[in-house]
């Protein structure tokens, strides 16, 4: 079998010698490295390191640059999730995820029959959560940073001020939600995200409400968000266009530290996020399965391999539906929905030569596409700390609405609930009474960063966008380098696929499925969808001497990049 698996690992790795001839950046650094989405926030970390920082420091650098260069997802006004490792080998985890404005309730985005709009979830001022960034970047500071925190905002204020030259392809993303930005902002002469021309590659984008709003987080911390002239630009927006948010909803934000999730697969530590992430739970449950199903005694791009997949997929996503929610909010199972015992039982009907339907896959009893507009950045620094940060504003440039006079956009996070049990939203993803709104609770999330261990050293850090995708992204990339024992570049570059319970289908990238497989897949009941991509990776991978390798996934994001030292 590991001769048969050995094989066919090698043609597969064969077919990808020509992309990661074109995108091998696995160059290695010793005394530290960032990977994000954009060259320029990268940059902005690997400085900071250069400087002294630590990777907190340089993590908290990276996103608020990110909120200028990279604003479909990069923000100070969305929430997200820090995974932690310390020097000294201790976990830590930070909660910044958006909640529900004290005025939210339940069934508000259902009209009068009861039917669900997801306009109102998903643009405009409604759909807008109460932002977690900046108190998560101040919280991540105080507990871990080494440098000043003014320090650390300078990078960012700079590139807002003297403006980004756009790369093709954030000129033709904003063009291509032009009218949808414009339709959300009635004052469109100090938008600069709007123009009457279309954006072109070369043109520089300056936003000088983002510097003033960057500058008064740089003298104020929290309070030059959550208070005074950024907090009552927000609160504006909101009473003159039918937001809930009001003043004491930004003043009673507050970030939560999290005990992370660790698990252990095929003698690996795994370390990952807890509820209200999902990620964490059904990433250790897929491993789980995967293991249980012996996934690495079958071929990459085999049948099995993707079938065994699938049909673990399908019954994690149930459970998430079901079970996950806010825990401050609702009781989650958790130990109960990673019990070996548990999923042993869960993963028991699935058949090798059988797919399972969807509407016989209920969610386990335990009674004791986040779209790519998500970004992931990961860093290490020369102690040997390491961060991974998923952060978002959900959709592309999240509600589309700008705050006038602060130049930043806001989330539209409200759609991660669940705003009616059975009814998918924008991803596609169903939830239940765990995920349901109430005021100030958490909504629902796929963010999935991740640390990997091996013989209690630092092995990987990772994670990814995509919305749904998130999840099984980081659980391939993981497999590909412990059960497919590909090298870093090619764990990045391999194909993915993806399914999640509803719809009862299969997406996959287009180098994913040979014709044989893919025939073999559609025969046993699978309805196959090609997809142009699937997640982002931005990773961290230690080789055997202790250096860093970080692998952007400039496949399927060009803008995205390593920088090191």
């Amino acid at each position: 079998m590991q001769i048969i698996k050995k094989i066919a690992v090698f043609f597969v790795l064969f077919l990808l010698v020509f992309s990661c001839a074109i995108s091998d950046q696995s160059k290695s650094y010793k005394n530290g490295v960032v990977v994000s989405a954009h060259y320029l926030a990268s940059e902005v970390g690997n400085e900071i390191l250069q400087k002294g920082g630590n990777a907190f420091d340089a993590a908290v650098a990276v996103q608020f640059a990110l909120a200028v260069v990279y604003p479909r997802a990069g923000n100070i006004a969305g929430g997200g999730f820090a995974l932690i490792r310390t020097s000294k080998g201790e976990y830590n985890s930070l909660d910044f995820r958006e909640v529900a404005p004290r005025a939210a309730f339940e069934q508000m985005y259902c009209d009068r029959e009861g039917n669900v709009n997801s306009d109102w979830s998903q643009k405009g001022h409604l759909a807008v959560g109460v932002p977690g960034t900046v108190d998560g970047m101040v919280k991540l500071h105080e507990k871990y940073g080494s440098m000043k925190w003014e320090a650390l905002l300078v990078p960012a204020i700079k590139l807002a001020r003297n403006g980004v030259v756009l790369s093709e392809l954030e000129a033709n993303k904003l063009n291509d939600y032009r009218d949808q930005i414009s339709a959300q902002n009635k004052n469109k002469s100090n938008n600069p995200y709007v123009r009457e021309r279309p954006f072109r590659e070369g043109d520089t984008l300056s936003n000088l409400a983002l510097a003033r709003s960057l500058l008064a987080i740089k003298t104020k911390g929290r309070n030059g968000f959550y208070e005074g002239e950024t907090a009552n630009l927000i609160v504006s927006e909101m009473e003159k266009y039918g937001g809930i948010i009001n003043a004491k909803d930004l003043q009673d934000y507050q970030a939560i530290w999290r005990k992370p999730l660790i698990g252990e697969y095929r003698e690996h530590k795994i370390v990952s996020m807890p509820p209200p992430s999902s990620g964490g739970i059904a990433l250790l449950q897929l491993l789980k399965g995967a293991e249980m199903h012996k996934m690495n005694e079958w071929s990459f791009g085999s049948f099995e391999h993707i079938h065994l997949m699938v049909e673990l997929e399908r019954r994690v996503y149930a459970d998430r539906a079901t079970w996950l929610g806010d825990p401050d909010f609702y009781p989650i199972p958790v130990d109960r929905l990673v019990d070996g015992e548990y999923l042993e039982n869960r993963f028991a009907t699935i058949e090798m030569d059988e797919k399972s339907n969807s509407q016989d896959v209920k969610a386990g009893s335990v009674a004791v596409i986040e779209s790519f507009e998500t970004t992931h950045f990961s860093i290490a620094d020369q102690e040997g700390n390491a961060v991974a940060i998923t952060t978002t504003l959900n959709g592309n440039y999240g509600s589309k609405v700008v705050v006038e006079g602060g130049g930043f956009f806001l989330n539209n996070e409200m759609d991660d609930f669940s705003c009616k049990p059975g009814v998918p939203n924008q991803f596609g993803l169903v939830g239940g009474e765990a995920n349901a709104i109430k005021p100030k609770k958490r909504m629902l999330s796929s963010m999935t960063p991740t640390i990997v261990e091996k013989n209690g050293t630092l092995f990987m850090v990772l994670g990814s966008p995509g919305g749904s995708t998130i999840i099984t992204s980081v659980f391939q990339n993981i497999i590909n380098r412990i059960d497919f024992e590909m090298n870093p570049q090619q764990s990045v570059d391999a194909p993915r696929v993806h399914s999640q319970w509803l719809p009862d289908e299969v997406y996959a990238e287009s180098k994913a499925l040979s014709p044989e497989v893919k025939g073999k897949l559609e025969e046993v009941g699978h309805v196959i969808k090609i997809q142009s991509k699937i997640g982002m990776m931005a990773n961290i991978f230690v080789s055997e001497s202790g250096a860093y390798i970080g692998i952007a996934d400039t496949e399927r994001h060009a803008d995205s990049r390593v920088a090191g030292y």
